[in-house]
């Protein structure tokens, strides 16, 4: 299995805030984790609100254990909002269901770890996500 390594994580996360930058975004918190689950990098801009960097935790971790992006972690939440309760519960709280939360996969699909922004709203949170792990040469996967 292919592994996210430090310096790519380190790379999706500068990105992503470099992105955030470039588009006038409110400070974000961007944190990315490998594929077994493992915090890989966490960076919480100036300014950004209390808390922020643990919600991008939640939408990170959340994605990443359910195996989908947290844009459809959010749609579950809104159809099956039990089964969403329940995931919550059995991943110790850290799951939450809003867009932001982005899989990080290889060009073969392999999901090699997440990406958690909150800052802003979470369309945009999931934009530069997004932005972050193009710029790193890997494929995104937002649950759209």
């Amino acid at each position: 299995m292919p592994e996210l390594t430090l310096k790519t994580a380190q790379t999706i996360a500068e990105s992503t805030l470099k992105s955030a930058r470039e588009k006038a975004f409110k400070p974000l918190a961007v944190v990315v984790y490998d594929a077994r689950g493992s915090l890989k990098a966490l960076l919480a801009e100036d300014g950004t609100s209390l808390k922020r960097a643990e919600i991008a935790m939640g939408k990170a971790y959340g994605a990443l254990a359910l195996g989908v992006g947290s844009r459809a972690l959010h749609k579950m939440a809104t159809d099956r909002p039990y089964f969403v309760a329940a995931a919550t519960h059995a991943v110790g709280g850290q799951l939450v269901p809003v867009p932001g939360g982005v899989l990080i996969k290889d060009a073969a699909g392999q999901i090699l770890g997440s990406v958690g922004v909150s800052g802003d709203t979470s369309d945009n949170d999931e934009i530069a996500a997004a932005a972050g792990i193009e710029a790193a040469g890997l494929v995104f996967d937002a649950g759209a």
